[in-house]
């Protein structure tokens, strides 16, 4: 008999930061932070499983845009600059508590962790995506990409080029960096309307995951409920978020993270260290910025912060994938009885949570999939790909229009605070289009001009920038980076309809700039 079987997603995506024209750039720390605490640590995850022959499937989800930045010279250059003063922050730290054992201690703990974290990647020369594709060639990924610049693709139903844009872009790359042209994709923030099929059916994509609600409200309801995907009309396979597996890791109240054991996130050494001994290390900004170094846990009460303790942390994680998959068992388990096939559970995640936000993520993620990996655990770990290939009969049903944004709808992305921002990007989409169509047979530096175009509106249209004005985080500079490109876009288009003269020194200042997707055809707008 068939095992159940629990499909673990996890999306990685950041927006597109890039600043060669300032030697340091706050916001580039973003994806410095994912690389040191998730991206590398879960390679090490990932190679533990090959070391020791552990059986299972991780499914990732890789954003073209964070792919452009983890594949960019600049930036790991940089990275290894911020990677080498973490590691003497760390290393002075050891000293500076010399007489507090239980901080010393946390600090001997960030220095071998660091240290495991170099060890990553020099081994893998700084190539974080080549070692994911030999890791998804090993069996142990399944690799799925994602709108190229992380657009709401349902904003773009009627703006065909623009949604043709980005999932072709986004294929492009995905075979450029992986190998191989990817077979699902994550749909950014879990965003569906019908209409968008048609271009992901045509780029040769063949599943996605919505949120609950999605299938809950499908038409006709799937007789599996969200215990096994449906086939769209289109002819797309559509799996559903389960909310009992996302509770329990993204709950603020009872959530695993919550554990008083874990590593306090809200906690820096920047809240307390002078500055004159953080000044060094504050990425030229002039200004207290987290450095990663957390030495509390989450307590509980309304008390001071206790010491972290990294033993207790992995008592606790242990603990809780032993919970995690014992629940899943048991909810696969009630499934199953009104099931005619084997039930899925597809637990998906943002994966800049594991690690960054819950410290202790990665060790969980390997606790769970080890746990599974046991003769006899009830269950299996499966990629989305691996499933429709075991069952490929599914049933048809039109999934409901849903996200797994606040409210289950776009609310967030159709804010008061960025609803602003849509006229301009459909004006550009049309733009976008039209000359692309005229300029058909360009070439030489019209059709740089066109490339770059393009790149200007997609990455105009990321969803990260009306998300981060909504939520009030960073949202100058979120209003900053839309209106830059909308500049650019708008110098681009008349240089290129000829209602302004011809600019190339701007053009290449641009492409300096916003150099990802070197293999963009403007055509595809078309």
């Amino acid at each position: 008999m068939e095992t159940p079987m629990l499909a673990l997603v996890l999306h990685a995506h950041l927006p597109f930061v890039r600043h060669p024209e300032h030697a340091e750039f706050l916001e580039e720390r973003w994806l410095f932070e994912a690389m040191v605490e998730c991206y590398l640590p879960l390679l090490r995850v990932l190679d533990g499983w090959e070391r020791d022959g552990v059986v299972g499937v991780l499914n990732l989800t890789v954003s073209p845009a964070l792919a452009a930045m983890l594949s960019d010279d600049l930036l790991c250059r940089r990275f290894e600059g911020y990677l080498g003063q973490l590691e003497a922050l760390a290393g002075r730290e050891e000293e500076r508590h010399t007489l507090q054992p239980a901080m010393a201690r946390v600090a001997r703990h960030y220095r071998d962790r660091l240290a495991g974290v170099r060890e990553v990647w020099v081994r893998e020369s700084g190539k974080i995506l080549a070692a994911w594709a030999r890791h998804a060639r090993a069996g142990r990924l399944e690799l799925m990409t994602c709108a190229a610049t992380h657009a709401m693709l349902p904003l773009l139903v009627d703006s065909p080029g623009a949604l043709r844009g980005q999932i072709r872009t986004a294929v492009h790359e995905h075979r450029r960096h992986f190998g191989q042209a990817p077979r699902g994709i994550w749909l950014p923030e879990c965003a569906y309307a019908p209409g968008i099929e048609r271009e992901l059916v045509q780029a040769g994509l063949r599943w996605f995951v919505v949120e609950t609600h999605g299938l809950l409200l499908a038409d006709p309801p799937s007789p599996h409920g969200i215990f096994g995907p449906v086939v769209t009309p289109a002819g797309m396979a559509a799996f559903a978020r389960d909310p009992a597996s996302a509770r329990q890791v993204w709950s603020r109240q009872g959530g695993y993270p919550g554990d008083p054991r874990y590593r306090e996130f809200h906690s820096d050494l920047a809240d307390d260290a002078e500055w004159e001994y953080l000044a060094p290390y504050a990425a030229g900004t002039g200004a207290r910025v987290a450095t990663g170094l957390k030495y509390h846990r989450v307590t509980g009460g309304d008390g001071p912060k206790e010491p972290y303790d990294p033993d207790a942390a992995g008592v606790a994680v242990a603990e809780h994938a032993e919970h995690f998959v014992r629940e899943r068992v048991r909810q696969l388990g009630v499934a199953s009885k009104s099931m005619e096939r084997v039930p899925m559970v597809v637990a998906p995640y943002d994966a800049e949570l594991f690690g960054h936000w819950w410290y202790e993520g990665p060790q969980f993620i390997d606790a769970v999939v080890r746990r599974i990996a046991i003769p006899g655990s009830g269950i299996g770990a499966l990629g989305l790909g691996g499933y429709l290939g075991r069952h490929r009969a599914n049933p048809v049903s039109q999934p409901a229009v849903s996200t797994w944004g606040e409210e289950g709808h776009l609310a967030v992305w159709l804010d008061p605070s960025n609803a602003w921002m849509q006229r301009p990007l459909r004006w550009m989409a049309g733009r976008m289009s039209a000359l692309a169509k005229r300029e058909a047979s360009a070439s030489g530096v019209r059709l740089r001009a066109l490339s770059q175009l393009a790149r200007e509106l997609m990455l105009a249209q990321s969803s990260d920038w009306p998300f981060l004005i909504r939520m009030g985080t960073a949202k100058e500079y979120a209003r900053a980076r839309f209106e830059r490109h909308e500049a650019a876009f708008r110098k681009l288009e008349g240089m290129i309809s000829g209602r302004e003269s011809w600019d190339e020194p701007a053009l290449v200042e641009m492409e300096s700039k916003d150099n990802l997707f070197p293999g963009i055809d403007p055509q595809w707008w078309v």
